[in-house]
């Protein structure tokens, strides 16, 4: 049996990015583990969280869950923002990341924008 949120393509690109960050934070320094390294995992796993648990409600709910995911994105650009200036991770990783968030920002608002033309 498979959940109907399963087929969203922008569920499948979170959890692709929820694959990167926890690669890219293993390479954070140990102190961090509760705190940066945490908080990032947290708001990453938190986007495809809030896209599964929003799909089943009715399209108000929906819409709410997708704007927490939002969010939750949001909170992932400043977490690999302060992990580059802090030297935790590269210009090349912080630019691909940020890459991938734009990219699942952009399919968030278009789920959303759909939902509220139906």
């Amino acid at each position: 049996m498979k959940f109907n949120f399963e087929d969203l393509q922008v569920y499948q690109k979170s959890l692709d990015l929820v694959d990167i960050v926890y690669e890219v934070s293993k390479q954070f320094p140990k102190e961090e583990i509760y705190g940066l390294t945490s908080q990032f995992r947290r708001a990453a796993v938190s986007i495809s969280l809030n896209i599964a648990e929003g799909s089943g409600g009715t399209k108000k709910e929906f819409l709410k869950f997708l704007r927490t995911a939002s969010n939750s994105l949001k909170e992932c650009i400043v977490c690999i923002t302060v992990a580059q200036r802090q030297n935790f991770i590269s210009t090349k990783d912080h630019d691909d990341l940020r890459k991938k968030l734009i990219e699942i920002s952009k399919m968030i608002s278009g789920l959303r924008n759909y939902l509220l033309k139906e």
